[in-house]
């Protein structure tokens, strides 16, 4: 395709609730005449930022992976595909990152992956920066630091809820952070008010900036950290894991075949967009097979556990691994002892996690009794209203008719009506993202709420 023929690709991004919803649903009700089709990545049990886009008459297509940054390529590249059988129906593409995402990955899949280059061209990074909570974001996120870097747009939101003093340092210092892209304020009467012109239509992303930031952002990155090659006899192998940093390892065995050469980079191209899709759950004592399936090896609370592998003939075999098999102490043991690999690599992600930083999700269909949720809610933003990055939602209040919508970041909480729940079932959900949240306080507290 010709430069003109290419899928223009927008990516809106920016922390946990600076505005990126808003501003998707302004652009697609906008009178700009353009047809667009909608990504949407979240981070949590639930999703509910799907029902939060209106006037969507094309299909969202959602990722709920909870990490787009570690499953970007699969997902992303599968779901385009998936678009391009409707080439018809629509003229650009918007995906909205989870708050919790580094653009970088994502903007990686259109300059790495040939297929995606040729068809897609990355029009650009829009970052939103609350204007109220940016000093809080920045110390506890590197997300929000890599955020802004990336941008060639940056929209300096929630103008309203600070001074005009405060907003001219906030846009001095993001200059400093990001001295190449525009910076666009939004009009402080209205949330994410911004000329269409000025986030779409870019011109494109800025790949020179993108490598002097980060000089390794060509080098492709995989939803797996290792992958090591196996010579393994006929039968039967036991797979040792103990306890790790997460309750389960993702895997995938898989037979090496002729043009990978024993090489791990080329097993892992062909084999990435395969371990993005849906993982089979595997208990303590289960049987796994060689397959190109990626299977999801649930662990004990504590203590360690062990597979069964079942090599079904003589040959060589890769094992790929979502984690660094030292993290689990994982070994594969056959009859003669513990199988070493003939050729293995670690595959640098590039990013690294903060495991304090969690989500969960509480939903209920009985009703909710309003006074009791407000004064619950109150305190609850009083004693963990600083750790918590994001709450969002639906609330079913007892003798009310419509559905509330319900959003809030670290101490600001703002609700408002959808509408009649019409036949929709009525239902509360809320989804809590934030860093060493209290889960136990905060599901026993909301249970006190529900009639």
């Amino acid at each position: 395709m010709t430069d003109s023929n290419r899928i223009p690709v927008t990516v809106l991004t920016g922390f946990l609730g600076s505005g990126k919803t808003t501003l998707l649903n302004r652009i697609l009700t906008e009178n700009h005449g353009q047809r667009i089709a909608v990504i949407e990545n979240e981070f949590g049990e639930i999703g509910v930022d799907q029902e939060l886009v209106i006037n969507a008459e094309e299909e969202i297509f959602e990722m709920n992976n909870g990490c787009i940054c570690c499953t970007v390529r699969g997902d992303l590249i599968r779901i385009l595909g998936n678009l391009m059988s409707r080439r018809d129906k629509f003229d650009r593409i918007v995906l909205e990152t989870t708050g919790l995402a580094n653009p970088g990955p994502v903007a990686q899949t259109f300059f790495v992956d040939d297929a995606m280059r040729d068809k897609f061209a990355l029009d650009g990074i829009v970052t939103l920066v609350d204007a109220r909570h940016f000093d809080q974001q920045i110390v506890n996120s590197d997300e929000t630091a890599t955020q802004v870097a990336f941008a060639d747009v940056i929209v300096l939101n929630k103008a309203d809820l600070v001074s005009p003093a405060d907003l001219d340092t906030l846009e001095q210092r993001v200059r400093g952070m990001n001295a190449l892209a525009r910076i666009v304020r939004s009009n402080p009467a209205e949330r994410a008010a911004v000329p269409m012109k000025s986030v779409l239509g870019i011109g494109g992303f800025d790949l020179a900036r993108a490598l002097e930031y980060k000089p390794t952002f060509l080098e492709p990155e995989y939803p797996f950290e290792w992958a090591g090659a196996f010579e393994l006899a006929a039968g039967d192998y036991t797979l040792a894991l103990q306890e790790g940093p997460d309750p389960s390892i993702e895997v995938m065995f898989c037979e090496v075949v002729a043009g990978d050469e024993l090489d791990p980079l080329k097993a892992a191209e062909r084999v990435f967009t395969v371990f993005s899709t849906a993982a089979a759950p595997r208990a303590p004592g289960a049987a796994i097979a060689p397959s190109l399936k990626v299977q999801r090896l649930d662990l004990p609370d504590a203590g360690g556990c062990r597979f069964t592998v079942r090599i079904p003939k003589a040959g060589r075999y890769w094992l790929f691994t979502e984690h660094l098999p030292n993290e689990f102490a994982l070994q594969l043991r056959g009859a003669s002892g513990d199988a070493r690999p003939l050729a293995e690599h670690d595959f640098d992600p590039g990013h690294s996690h903060d495991e304090r930083v969690g989500s969960f999700s509480l939903e209920s269909t009985r009703p909710v009794n309003a006074e009791r949720f407000q004064a619950w809610l109150s305190n609850l933003l009083k004693t963990q209203g600083t750790r918590l990055y994001r709450m969002k939602g639906f609330l079913n209040f007892a003798g009310a008719n419509d559905r509330i919508v319900i959003q809030g970041v670290h101490m600001v909480v703002d609700t408002t009506a959808l509408g009649p729940w019409g036949e929709r079932p009525r239902r509360t959900q809320l989804v809590f993202i934030g860093r060493e949240l209290d889960r136990e306080a905060i599901s026993a507290g909301f249970e006190v709420c529900l009639e």
